[in-house]
């Protein structure tokens, strides 16, 4: 009779202790916004009012590429940019997970926009846009970029200087498929190329929190391998490229500075850190017929397109 019994409470209480462990497992992953099923994987997105919205991975990625790269754009072109931003995505997921969000709907991760803010945007264009975008992200869809099968820090920018950036410049890693590579067709496909931005020597000063000086004096210019800035002294004051292109809002750090009578003439070449794939570069290898993944192995090299 006590072999019966036992044999009774096995059967009951075994099945109970092996479906509350799983309930437990699955319950866990979800609350942490982190999926199993990796082809129904989902992203928590911070948006301006501090609230979460949990929104489908390939659904985000419509509202990032609206955002992110001009719908103007060639195909192949958005579609690279469709691999990058869902490769960052998912590495902001991997990195991010015990943490109550991924990412930020803003310049702090990447841009995300609605489709309200979409349709304000394209207004009557806005079936003709959004369709194109839904075709580029629908034709790569699950695709992401891995080095020696990790996900890559897929970074990207609007604008080369004419090259690219190496990361450890920038972001402080020594990664090997984030280095320099030519991007010098990027001058010839936008207007945006060059910039330059002019400032009284007050606010100059003012920007930099320096004492006004009628003599302005530049020295100790050191340059990154792609000619960009990376430090200079200001009447004897050291600033990190970055910094000084940080406190005059400047478009990117590779520039010059001329002093005319009492006002300072900045120009700059590019548009953004430099580092991973050049936007406006990865639409002119487009026009030269490449394909995106043609295009993402350029600017990340060494690397390859996985598929969840």
């Amino acid at each position: 009779m006590k072999k019966l019994l036992v044999v009774l409470m096995s059967i009951i209480i075994v099945p109970l202790i092996i479906t509350n462990f799983f309930y437990d497992y699955n319950f866990k992953n979800l609350e942490i916004g982190f999926n199993l099923n990796k082809s129904q994987q989902t992203i928590r997105v911070l948006k301006e009012n501090n609230e979460v919205e949990v929104l489908n991975l390939e659904d985000y990625l419509i509202g990032v590429v609206s955002a992110e790269m001009p719908v103007s754009f060639e195909e192949e072109a958005l579609k690279a940019q469709t691999v990058a931003a869902r490769t960052y995505a998912l590495k902001q997921i991997e990195t991010k997970k015990n943490l109550s969000y991924d990412v930020t709907n803003d310049t702090r991760t990447q841009v995300y926009q609605t489709e309200e803010q979409l349709k304000n945007k394209w207004k009557d264009k806005y079936d003709t846009y959004i369709n194109k975008i839904k075709k580029c992200v629908k034709e790569t869809e699950g695709e992401y970029i891995t080095y020696n099968n990790e996900i890559i820090y897929a970074f990207f920018f609007s604008t080369s200087n004419g090259k690219t950036e190496d990361n450890k410049n920038v972001f402080g890693k020594d990664l090997p498929y984030l280095k320099i590579v030519d991007s010098s067709f990027d001058e010839k496909e936008t207007t945006g190329f060059y910039s330059v931005k002019t400032f009284s020597l007050s606010d100059f000063y003012n920007s930099l929190n320096l004492n006004y000086n009628e003599n302005l004096n530049i020295t100790d210019i050191i340059k990154t391998e792609s000619g960009r800035i990376s430090s200079l002294k200001i009447n004897g004051v050291q600033f990190s490229g970055r910094n000084f292109q940080s406190k005059l809002s400047l478009r990117s750090n590779d520039f010059t500075i001329e002093k005319i009578g009492e006002t300072i003439k900045i120009t700059t070449k590019g548009y953004g850190h430099g580092v991973g794939l050049s936007q406006y570069g990865a639409n002119a290898l487009a026009k030269q017929n490449k394909t995106y993944d043609e295009i993402i192995k350029y600017y990340y090299q060494g690397t390859e397109i996985q598929k969840l």
